[in-house]
């Protein structure tokens, strides 16, 4: 099934690989329930769901596509889903999900037809460079925020948090214990960090103890209860297009990068089964967001596993056991206090920050939209207005400077678009 032989690979690799890979990315199941219950989603429930999703869409994509790519809940999309959406927008989340869903069937769609190659291959790569860069900020301020280390000030916008309370200093210490290990090459940087911080806040009577293993929490509260209704409201269509294009963007480049690391890819960064692999990673956000999270995506984590040898999809099956298996230990995932996982979400954002080295900024054609891209996000508190803001400076400041033939039709149409949705839609 799995061609181990022709792959070069053994069942123990695999196996070892797909551990691997687990420990790297087990973090979601602690961070996901934080940051979707602050939009007011059952914690416990969104849980066991995260479990779900991700080892539904891992083993889908070793079964279906062979190979050792892993899916669980994007980071980034769950944030924008809970604090830009929700929160922001003052809608419910279970709109907010049907903004997700809906936007998963439009990814879906672009990647079945064979669109999705092509608006990977015309999108300018400082945009796509400062998406995930965007992102990455935005993340970044929820760890501070999450920490206590930056709070809201209403002279100066934001401010520097109590540094003596206990959550900026075990969230402090949690974030560089990741750093400290992640550089030593220490897989499960990230998990041990909030296992520590975790244990520490219980030392210091900041968290009940409330045992280990139990069985699966009800999911009925969130899975099946998005709102369909979401695709006609007008307003929301920028939401689900952002959804849409961050998914396509943030999926195939991992994809690409984890395929580079197997060796399997070629020079166009086109890889085995790519046209599965690509169904599949669409098709799992669809089912995901109906079983009640946010966007499901590849993860990066996955180069990991490819990097001890993981070369197949059983890998990725692995994976998606183990996922399973954690769906008993809700009672530890439910002692787990909001700046435990800060530390997290700021290791994330210095990850996703790093391709800002491949802007071209000896060209400010170039680096100015991204740098708009990047910084609108955090500052506007939205990867929407962020994408937003990047199309359209792209096409003024290319236009102005009198290369217009940089400028693909596709980017003239979603900055077309986005100005439609500024003027007669959130003008009134």
């Amino acid at each position: 099934m799995f061609a181990l032989s022709a792959n070069r690979t053994s069942p123990s690799t695999e196996v070892v690989a797909g551990f691997t890979t687990f420990m790297t990315m087990v973090y979601i199941v602690f961070v996901n329930p934080q940051i979707l219950g602050a939009a007011g989603m059952d914690t416990k429930a969104v849980f066991v769901v995260t479990c779900l999703a991700a080892a539904l869409g891992s083993i889908s994509m070793g079964l279906i596509a062979n190979l050792p790519i892993a899916l669980a809940p994007a980071m980034g999309l769950n944030a924008f889903f809970a604090f830009s959406v929700t929160l922001g927008m003052g809608v419910s989340w279970q709109v907010a999900m049907g903004t997700v869903f809906w936007g998963a069937v439009v990814f879906a769609l672009v990647s079945v037809v064979g669109l999705r190659q092509w608006l990977l291959e015309n999108i300018p790569a400082g945009l796509r460079t400062g998406i995930p860069a965007g992102i990455g900020l935005l993340i970044a301020l929820l760890g501070f925020k999450n920490s206590g280390l930056v709070v809201a000030d209403p002279n100066t916008l934001v401010k520097v948090g109590d540094l003596t309370s206990l959550p900026v200093v075990l969230g402090s210490l949690g974030f560089f214990i990741i750093i400290i290990l992640a550089y030593r090459g220490v897989n499960s940087a990230v998990l041990i960090s909030t296992l520590v911080v975790t244990l520490l806040a219980a030392l210091c009577g900041d968290v009940q103890f409330s045992g280990i293993v139990s069985m699966p929490p009800a999911i009925g509260h969130v899975f099946g209860q998005l709102d369909l209704s979401a695709i006609l409201d007008i307003g929301l269509a920028g939401v689900i297009f952002s959804f849409a294009l961050v998914s396509m963007f943030d999926s195939s480049g991992t994809m690409i990068a984890v395929t580079e690391r197997c060796g399997i890819n070629d020079e166009k960064g086109r890889f085995p089964n790519m046209g599965k692999a690509l169904k599949v990673d669409s098709l799992s956000s669809v089912a995901g967001a109906y079983m009640g999270t946010s966007s499901v995506t590849a993860y990066i984590e996955s180069s990991s596993g490819a990097a001890v040898g993981g070369r197949t999809g059983l890998t990725s099956v692995v994976v998606g056991v183990l996922f399973l298996g954690v769906i008993f230990l809700s009672p530890l995932a439910a002692m787990v206090p909001a700046y435990a996982v800060a530390g997290a979400l700021i290791y994330v954002g210095v990850m996703m920050t790093a391709g800002l080295t491949k802007v071209k900024w000896s060209d400010l054609s170039e680096a100015a939209p991204a740098f708009i891209t990047a910084v609108m996000m955090p500052f506007t508190f939205s990867i929407t207005e962020g994408i937003a803001a990047g199309f359209i400076s792209y096409c003024v400041i290319k236009a102005g400077c009198g290369r217009w033939r940089d400028i693909h039709p596709c980017v003239v149409v979603v900055a077309v678009l986005f100005l439609i949705k500024f003027i007669f839609i959130d003008g009134h």
